[in-house]
């Protein structure tokens, strides 16, 4: 299922000079925040878990995941350039699954190593509060893949419309509106780091179970839309 030549392939994409500036862009900023507030406010457990769960997890996850997700298919597809893979006698399910693991990786490494990094400066993990939003952006970025890369065979305008979605949904109504909280990637998972971290340190709208199964399910369903848009998706003289 895995193909090294394909994931070598989506590596380069993701990872070119300007996806790399964004990418690498984020976690700085998380990290200059966390550097500042431990500075001016000292080791303090209800700070460290307002700013990893304000910034980390409600914008910097999602927004990392647009530009892997997307990144990992998106620019093949608008420029053409994906008939010559397609070409390949290569099972469009395995290109798929070889794009969301890189995505996923890519994901992972620019969000989760920050986010553990950056909760240690800020109360070197006093309540688990590193640990457990280091849990909350890996699962995440699972789910945050899966869905911008279907994202990326569907629309043309991927990245914009994952930017709407990562700054509105999740950072502005996935935050403060209780109805959308419970449709919410960040939401399902800070219901894992509720479990993790000192009690009332961490809240979510969603009960643990049903949390996991949301983010099961549409990491599931939406890896196999995006193998079933990509396995239509004629060459060109395809009849």
């Amino acid at each position: 299922m895995y193909n090294p030549t394909v994931a070598r392939l989506t590596y380069r994409a993701v990872l070119g000079r300007r996806r790399a500036a964004i990418l690498f862009v984020l976690p700085a900023v998380l990290l200059a925040i966390a550097v500042a507030v431990r500075s001016f406010n000292g080791v303090d457990d209800r700070i460290a878990a307002d700013v990893l769960g304000g910034f980390a997890i409600a914008a910097m996850v999602p927004l990392i995941g647009v530009i892997a997700g997307t990144g990992s298919i998106g620019p093949e597809i608008d420029d053409g350039s994906i008939v010559y893979l397609l070409a390949k006698p290569v099972k469009r399910s395995e290109i798929i699954f070889t794009k969301l693991i890189v995505a996923i990786a890519v994901t992972m490494a620019f969000s989760a190593i920050p986010t553990f990094i950056a909760g240690l400066i800020l109360n070197g993990n006093g309540q688990q509060v590193a640990i457990a939003y280091t849990v909350a952006a890996l699962v995440a970025s699972i789910a945050y893949s899966a869905m911008f890369l279907l994202l990326g065979t569907v629309s043309r305008n991927a990245v914009v419309i994952g930017l709407i979605y990562a700054l509105l949904w999740e950072t502005l109504f996935g935050s403060v509106v209780p109805g959308a909280r419970t449709l919410s990637v960040q939401q399902w998972s800070l219901a894992l780091a509720e479990r993790i971290a000192g009690e009332g340190l961490i809240g979510s709208d969603v009960g643990l179970p049903l949390a996991l199964a949301l983010l099961a399910g549409v990491t599931v369903a939406a890896t196999w839309y995006a193998g079933q848009k990509l396995r239509v998706l004629k060459l060109a003289g395809d009849e």
